[in-house]
This record gives structure tokens, C-alpha cells and sequence, in this order.
């Protein structure tokens, strides 16, 4: 699916920001416990990687979702994109820890249930900035100047073993702890949403994605694909399709986000 919206004003240095999502069982999982939303106009991303038996993955990345979407969703329509920046990372943590412990709770409460939980990534894209949230290994990327960088850090045992210099990059290729989160939400009682503010410029393109994505394509090889010269929706289409081929091991997600400059409203 595909939608564009202009969550800012028009005005000197604003940006509007077009959308793309699209999410895919892969080839091995019959079923797909990621979920996805955004709101273009908010401008607000969310996507979730769900974890645990039976249904539990689907039910704990739905919930995040849901609940995101219907208590940060309501702040913001009321607070505006001109927020400060402040009060947005409050809220923000405020909406995630009224769903981390409604996931707990539930999985608590249902012993089908039990052990459930769901990393996030999230983007709150504002007309002159983007923050951008995470709990575990559910990465985002910028594409600027023909230059991608991953703006999240995984909260996985690999990343703090490779951080630690325990494991080479080559040999982290290879690590059967590949998908082993250190942080996630419906988990422990308290979760930190690592938060981040970036600023913005016309012609930024931001991939929001699960490891479903990035676990069957290589950065150099995502680099290629976002610079493909197609619309969004398409490009969307094409990064889900490469993961597949090269072996769709997991749920494939991705949400796209592109800057554009905003056109000055007329003048009477």
C-alpha cells in the first residue's frame, strides 16, 4: 500500500513526506507476526517484529501497534508537528510503556500467551526534523547524497558482541545468535525506547525495517535498491522481492519515508 500526505504546513524550510509499506510472510513462516501503520497525516511510522509461540508474535506486534497508534496517534493530532522535541520523546516513552505493559499483562494472563513480545521501530517525521524510536534489532536507515547510514544501533547479543570486539563483522555473518534481542517490549516490567532526533532535508529517503529485511540484504545492497530511480510503492515492492530471493527466512517488512520540499501557498 501506498499514500502520500503533508503532515507540515507549508512554509519557508518545510517539508512534506510521502509514504510507502508493505509487508510479506517470506518464504519459510506461514504466518507473519510483524505489523505495520503509519500516518501520513502525522507523519507518524510504526512497525513492530513480534516474538513467541503459538500466535504470540502477532498478537504482541499488533498490540504495540494498536495501542501506539490510538494514545501517541491522539497526543499528537492534538499537540502538532511543531512540538517540542521534548515533550514528543515524553510522550512517546509514555505510549510505550502503556504498551509494553499491556503486552506483559496479557501474556500473563493467557498461558498461550506466555513469553510473547515484539521489538519496534518508529518515526514521528515533523517539517524540519524526524525522530526516530527503537527496542530491539527493527532497524531505520537514511538515504541522503547517495549515502546510507543506519540511524538505530541493535539491541541484540550480537551488537553488544561485536561491540565488545569479541566477533568480527565476518564473523558475525555467521553467528548462530543472530537473532537474539537484548531489549524488547512485553518483556520485563520497564523498557527504555532509545530516541534520537535527526534533522531533515528535501530528497531524504528514510527505510524503516524488520530484520526480515535486513538479515537477507546487505547495506551495499540496499544502497543499490533505494537508488533505484521508481516510485515508492514500487521501491517498496522491490526490497521485499530481493529478500525473497535471496531466501525470505523471515517476515519481511518495510515502510518507506521521503522529504520533499512543501510548495508556499499561493499568494492573495
Amino acid at each position: 500500500m501506498a499514500i502520500t500526505g503533508a503532515p507540515a504546513s507549508p512554509g519557508t524550510g518545510a517539508l512534506a513526506w510521502d509514504f510507502a509499506a508493505l509487508t510479506d510472510p517470506g518464504r519459510v513462516r506461514t504466518n507473519n507476526e510483524d505489523t505495520i501503520a503509519f500516518d501520513a497525516s502525522l507523519g507518524l511510522v510504526l512497525l513492530a517484529d513480534g516474538m513467541g509461540g503459538y500466535n504470540g508474535g502477532e498478537v504482541a506486534s499488533g498490540m504495540a501497534i494498536a495501542l501506539l497508534q490510538a494514545s501517541f496517534g491522539r497526543w499528537l493530532a492534538h499537540a502538532g508537528p511543531m512540538v517540542h522535541a521534548r515533550a514528543l520523546r515524553r510522550a512517546l516513552q509514555a505510549g510505550t510503556d502503556e504498551a509494553n505493559s499491556a503486552i506483559l499483562e496479557a501474556g500473563v494472563a493467557n498461558v498461550q500467551l506466555q513469553g510473547m513480545g515484539t521489538t519496534l521501530v518508529l518515526a514521528a517525521f515533523g517539517p524540519q526534523r524526524a525522530i526516530v524510536g527503537h527496542i530491539g534489532d527493527s532497524r531505520c536507515y537514511r538515504l541522503r547524497n547517495r549515502k546510507l547510514e543506519l540511524l538505530t544501533r541493535d539491541h541484540s547479543l550480537l551488537q553488544e558482541q561485536l561491540d565488545a570486539g569479541a566477533i568480527t563483522p565476518e564473523q558475525a555473518l555467521q553467528s548462530p545468535h543472530r537473532n537474539l534481542v537484548t531489549r524488547a517490549l512485553g518483556i520485563e516490567r520497564q523498557v527504555n525506547l532509545e530516541m534520537h532526533e535527526h534533522d531533515v532535508q528535501a530528497g531524504d529517503l528514510f527505510l524503516l525495517c524488520s530484520d526480515g529485511l535486513s538479515e537477507m540484504v546487505s547495506d551495499a545492497q540496499l544502497f543499490t535498491l533505494l537508488l533505484q530511480d521508481i516510485g515508492l510503492s514500487e521501491k517498496a515492492t522491490l526490497l521485499v522481492a530481493t529478500a525473497n530471493e535471496n531466501g525470505g527466512r523471515d517476515n519481511i517488512s518495510v515502510v518507506l519515508a521521503r522529504a520533499a520540499r512543501s510548495e508556499a501557498p499561493a499568494s492573495s
